[in-house]
């Protein structure tokens, strides 16, 4: 599940999105008061010409006449003295800071990828606080960290019923859409995303991974490539570019967009991770190790990232340290199949058949209908001597992945031709 994606995951790291949020659309407008004419109220006495030659003086403003008593009509008139602020500002100043305080600290944990404690700190808020966008936002970002991709769907789609028009974070809930397979809300969410701000980098992000999960990787290139012209320091749009030049095995292409995102944000994890897994599959492991190291340097918490390392690792003869981080990577998540798949691998080498069964029996709980855990197993009992439960299990491998169905039915034949061997002897 996390295979390109864990490479979408966590993402880029959660500081990026936030701070390159695109500001709302129009031209914001200063109003400008506008002044009045000098007044034309009467001042004084302006005598004017009688008929019978006398002069008669023109009434004076009324307000001019007896100032006292118009100024107290005008003091009853007026609206109550509003309270002090002073007082007000003692108490909201203390909880205001404590609430800033509080945001600060998940938001600090989440940038450090402690996501379990940034988890805690958003869910102590104060209800009003917890459901808004913003806080949501966080909690599935930390969610989608840890990939637990149920609960951090949950969270988005909540963020998205407060503040259905919050673009920022929208990439991030359309990979994890991308790694639940789930096309139809994708298409749905794409389809708002466009509706609402066309020319927005983060809506062209969702876009992009629609067409990907369609495996219309071309498409989806144009769209994180516009999402780059539209905002060139948006990290996590060269990162998305570079995982589809990988799809389509464009390694030089791929590389570029890495390292512009590395040089965005140095601290873009997802981007380290792509090197690393482009240089693995160039077998170049050495290069491999270095760069899904710098990867875990920023994310010490990422199950996925230590299952890729210990790949790494044992590809380049690094056995023992291998299997520590294998084994790191099920301690944070023993919820992860492939790196308990590996694991086995590595304990095969070491002919510890035995522990390799453990972690294959465990494994075949968590994925049932994976034929090369089954395979795996009848490789193991048949060297522990148990050649029928080998059999079982080779023929279970061959009904479930019929793809692989030569080297199955190969090694059906290796079995059985050792079983009429075995007959033979003891006749």
């Amino acid at each position: 599940a996390y295979d390109r994606g864990r490479r979408r995951g966590g993402g880029a790291p959660p500081s990026a999105t936030d701070e390159h949020s695109r500001p709302a659309s129009g031209i914001a407008t200063i109003g400008r008061g506008r002044g009045r004419a000098g007044g034309t109220g009467h001042c004084g006495s302006v005598a004017t010409p009688n008929v019978g030659g006398s002069a008669v003086p023109v009434r004076r403003s009324s307000r001019l006449s007896n100032p006292n008593v118009h100024a107290a009509a005008d003091a009853r008139d007026m609206p109550p003295p509003s309270p002090r602020p002073a007082a007000l500002t003692a108490s909201g100043a203390r909880s205001a800071l404590a609430l800033l305080d509080q945001l600060a600290l998940g938001y600090r944990h989440l940038c450090q990828y402690k996501c379990g404690e940034a988890i805690a700190v958003f869910q102590g808020l104060p209800l009003r606080q917890k459901q808004t966008g913003w806080v949501l936002n966080q909690i599935g970002r930390a969610y989608f960290e840890r990939v637990q991709y149920a609960d951090a769907l949950r969270a988005f789609e909540q963020a998205e019923t407060v503040e259905p028009h919050r673009l920022a974070g929208m990439e991030v809930h359309s990979t994890i859409l991308w790694h639940l397979k789930r096309e139809v809300p994708l298409c749905y969410l794409a389809k708002r995303a466009l509706d609402f701000e066309r020319c927005s980098a983060h809506a062209c992000c969702v876009v992009g991974n629609c067409f990907s999960l369609q495996k219309e990787h071309d498409t989806a290139l144009k769209f994180f490539q516009r999402a780059i012209q539209l905002q060139p320091d948006f990290a996590y749009a060269h990162t998305l570019s570079g995982h589809e030049y990988s799809a389509n095995d464009d390694f030089e292409k791929a590389m570029a967009c890495y390292r512009n995102a590395i040089r965005y944000d140095d601290r873009h994890y997802n981007a380290w991770y792509g090197l690393g897994n482009i240089y693995y599959r160039q077998e170049k492991y050495e290069y491999a190790e270095h760069h899904l190291g710098k990867a875990l340097e920023i994310n010490p918490s990422s199950s996925p990232l230590y299952c890729y390392l210990g790949m790494a690792l044992h590809a380049n003869q690094k056995t023992q340290k291998a299997l520590e981080m294998l084994s790191m990577a099920i301690s944070i998540d023993q919820y992860n199949p492939l790196a308990r798949f590996q694991k086995a691998h590595v304990l095969i080498s070491l002919e510890e058949y035995e522990a390799a069964l453990t972690e294959l029996t465990q494994l075949v709980e968590m994925a049932p209908k994976e034929g090369t855990v089954f395979f795996s197993l009848g490789k193991v009992y048949k060297k522990l001597g148990q050649n029928s439960q080998a059999m079982l299990n080779l023929n279970r491998a061959l009904d479930l992945s019929p793809k692989d169905a030569q080297q199955i039915k190969a090694a059906i034949l290796h079995l059985e031709k050792e079983d009429n061997a075995e007959e033979e002897e003891e006749l």
